[in-house]
């Protein structure tokens, strides 16, 4: 409640200071006082093509209820200026990377991946990583939160080769990210890795782990399974992460993560990071750690950085002003949002009709698809995926320019979550979202 109280505040506070910034071929429409003071943009004329003006794909099946997105969402939510921020240039950490003493070719490595000097949050935590200390971790992602505790354990590897580590995200995204991050800086220094998530081949990772990486990195319903499948001893790491607690709490892991911490009877080391700390995480705190090192930024929403707007339009007119945003040469790397994964499949194959470079990105997508959809959006090779909020959490992508919520999410929430893809680290993002008009 705070929270959207604040958001509307905010944005009353805005709209009179506001500079009008407009798109080709689209307008500034008053709006009605029934709506709110929110100023959006509408469509001209009708809409070209294919998926939203066709009575067959403009809504959910006709055998079921007609399902309704976002209503309870006031619209002035939607609306709000990017927050003026700090780059990550203009900081002045107290270290550099040298001084933290880690092997030569690592330190090389974190040259070649073009990090000049330690953000605040690997500032801050490194050196408590590496004196072994039990530490608490609090930022959000896009601070550079991985490398904080991947540089300092993979030194320590390096050192120790029978050191063992075990990751745990919410997410197989997230835990994907994980593992390439740490990739990124070992190219010549014997460190291996497993990667356990869920939706890929058992097998496989089973052979991963049996060759006794230092690293396994997963989700926990994986780890877990893996464990009882005797594929995976507990007892036998040194080293416990735990990223993003909030959000693996917030999915309902607390019981999976109790169970895996309570079958690591050696001394160890355990490091939580999370955005926020609540009750039920500093429980977990009290319970897991010991004496542990708080290293905390000053957190802000993710959605801080994005300037966040509507665009009002009819639903049978939606697919074409969405393609007349597309096409604008600020559109340049794109993330937009339906609500099922019905609409993200026929969606993507209306726009590659049109010849956009687009795939989709949803739950019925196996594994392997979706690793290759990411990549090709990481890589370029594509400039928009359409997805569900499968891809609303744990996918970290650098440089994605807008959102666009073509579909309302089902709560505020789930906003917050889908336009938090864009405006991460130093970058400024936009968010546009489709309401009725």
């Amino acid at each position: 409640m705070w929270a959207q109280s604040s958001s509307i505040i905010m944005y009353q506070q805005n709209t009179t200071s506001r500079p009008a910034r407009t798109f080709s071929n689209f307008s500034q429409r008053p709006s009605s006082p029934s709506r709110g003071p929110s100023r959006s943009y509408s469509s001209r004329g009708p809409s070209r093509g294919g998926f939203s003006g066709s009575s067959r794909f403009s809504g959910p099946s006709r055998g079921g209820p007609r399902r309704r997105f976002g209503n309870i969402i006031n619209p002035a939510l939607f609306v709000k200026r990017a927050e003026e921020f700090t780059k990550i240039e203009e900081t002045n950490p107290v270290h550099s990377f040298a001084d933290f003493n880690f092997d030569p070719q690592l330190l090389a490595n974190i040259k070649a991946k073009g990090y000049l000097k330690p953000t605040p949050i690997q500032d801050q935590l490194i050196s408590e990583v590496l004196a072994g200390r039990d530490v608490l971790g609090v930022a959000n992602t896009g601070t550079g939160k991985t490398a904080a505790f991947a540089l300092p354990l993979i030194n320590a590897i390096i050192k120790n080769p029978n050191k063992r580590i075990l990751i745990l995200a919410p997410t197989r995204e997230l835990a994907q990210q994980i593992k390439s991050d740490f990739r990124d800086f070992t190219p010549g220094l014997r460190v291996y890795f497993a990667l356990a998530i869920g939706g890929a081949f058992m097998r496989e990772q089973i052979m991963d782990i049996r060759r006794g990486p230092n690293v396994i990195i997963g989700t926990p319903g994986r780890i877990m399974d893996l464990n009882r499948r005797r594929v995976i001893n507990f007892a036998q790491f040194d080293t416990l992460v735990l990223d993003e607690v909030d959000r693996m709490l917030d999915m309902g892991f607390v019981a999976d993560i109790k169970s895996i911490v309570s079958q690591i009877t050696q001394a160890h080391q355990t490091l939580f990071f999370s955005a926020t700390v609540d009750k039920k995480i500093e429980i977990l705190i009290d319970t897991f750690l010991k004496n542990p090192v708080k290293v905390a930024l000053k957190t802000t929403p993710t959605s801080s950085h994005v300037e966040q707007d509507v665009v009002r339009v009819p639903r049978y007119e939606k697919e074409g002003t969405l393609c007349k945003l597309l096409k604008q040469e600020e559109f340049k790397k794109v993330l937009v949002f339906t609500s099922t994964k019905l609409y993200a499949e026929k969606l993507t194959l209306s726009l590659k009709s049109q010849g956009f470079s687009v795939d989709s990105l949803h739950g019925d997508k196996r594994q392997s698809q979706r690793v290759s959809v990411i990549r090709g959006f990481k890589e370029d090779q594509l400039k928009i995926v359409v997805a569900t909020d499968v891809a609303a959490r744990g996918l970290d992508i650098h440089n994605i320019t807008h959102v666009i919520n073509f579909d309302q999410p089902a709560t505020y929430d789930d906003y917050i979550h889908r336009i938090g893809r864009t405006g991460r680290a130093d970058q400024k993002g936009y968010a546009l979202t489709f309401i009725d008009p």
